[in-house]
């Protein structure tokens, strides 16, 4: 008889970012299909959800909801702002929060293991193929809250380390579709390539308008003056049609046609869902907390680091085409390094020296 342990979902699948929502809880309800019909498994999942539809306040008080009622698991959250929201609460019942979507770093929280990429594992590879490729001169677009704040502040500080020009930096409300400003900068400004840090309606809304400028306009064609994405997956690319096309995008997976996930948010999933699976296969582990698991021989092996609770991930760049997406780069396997610990600036404009501040 397989032993049963509970894991909660806690995703949106339903406002601004409702499609992104929904791309990860079907990635992680396909994973925990597979790992319960797994024959060598000694555990089976069994999936407990709640559905925060978009509602920022319904976070923490859904994830007590589940960690009350015998959850202490969860796979959930899309933005950081939710991420954020449900931490204290895992820190009150000792829960873990499995976080299968990019974000923008600057985190390594006790109760959050992090199955998707960080910026040393999107940002960076991204604009060091930019900068090489089209020259060092941004744009940043960004939706008003924490990743697009966050991700634009990493690319000024990256492009002005690398001898750069940020042209111009404004940012929409999420769900807002009001881009005319924004396209309009972009026209005045030229610049060699624009960070598109939007999400959801306002994202789609910026890529038509900026298509339909490059198709006016040959300066801004995708293969002179591209949009760069560290968030948009295929998933999405139904929903944008053609504007989306010539799209730039770094991830640690993409969907080429002979691997099995639709996407990296069903990828990270399926990395979760097995990794967690891994942790509690053994008799007696269903109630431990995550760093006693860590310390378990599968815990070693998962990959997690016990520090920072991020994974080695592949820093792939793609280029949208034909309503897929094809890498054009591999920049190889990178360990997470959220503080940018490493010297990431040299990274980011080879042969120049990092920037030190003597403090007296």
């Amino acid at each position: 008889m397989k032993r049963t342990v509970p894991i909660g979902l806690l995703f949106s699948t339903g406002g601004a970012y409702g499609t992104i929502g929904t791309a990860c809880r079907n990635g992680v309800l396909e994973a925990v299909a597979r790992v319960n019909a797994d024959p060598a498994r000694r555990i089976a999942l069994s999936v407990v959800e709640r559905d925060p539809d978009g509602n920022l306040d319904r976070y923490a008080p859904l994830c007590t909801e589940l960690l009350q009622g015998g959850v202490r698991h969860i796979v959930g959250c899309v933005t950081s702002s939710s991420r954020k929201e449900v931490i204290p609460t895992l820190d009150r019942h000792g829960g873990t929060l499995w976080y299968t979507v990019p974000y923008e770093g600057f985190e390594a929280s006790d109760r959050v293991i992090y199955l998707h990429a960080c910026p040393n594992q999107h940002l960076l590879p991204l604009l060091d193929w930019a900068f090489a490729t089209h020259g060092r001169r941004g744009y940043l677009t960004g939706s008003n809250y924490i990743w697009g704040w966050e991700m634009n502040r990493l690319a000024r500080q990256t492009i002005l380390t690398a001898g750069g020009e940020v042209t111009g930096e404004r940012y929409l409300s999420p769900g807002s579709t009001d881009v005319a400003q924004m396209i309009a900068e972009i026209r005045q400004t030229t610049p060699d390539f624009i960070l598109n840090s939007l999400i959801g309606p306002s994202s789609r809304a910026f890529l038509t308008a900026y298509a339909a400028l490059g198709a006016t306009d040959p300066r801004f064609a995708p293969d002179l003056c591209p949009v760069l994405s560290c968030n948009l997956t295929e998933c999405e690319l139904p929903d944008f049609g053609a504007a989306a096309e010539g799209l730039v995008a770094a991830g640690p997976y993409f969907h080429t046609g002979l691997q099995s996930f639709p996407n990296s948010l069903a990828a990270a999933a399926d990395l979760a869902i097995r990794t967690l699976a891994d942790l509690l296969d053994a008799p007696g582990r269903e109630d431990a907390d995550i760093a006693a698991l860590l310390q378990t021989p599968a815990g070693h092996a998962s990959g997690i680091d016990p520090q920072t609770h991020h994974m080695p991930q592949s820093a792939l760049i793609a280029r949208a085409h034909g309503g897929g997406f094809q890498v054009i780069r591999d920049c190889g396997a990178r360990r997470g390094d959220p503080y940018l610990s490493a010297d990431w600036m040299m990274a980011a404009s080879p042969g120049r020296p990092p920037a030190l501040k003597v403090v007296w």
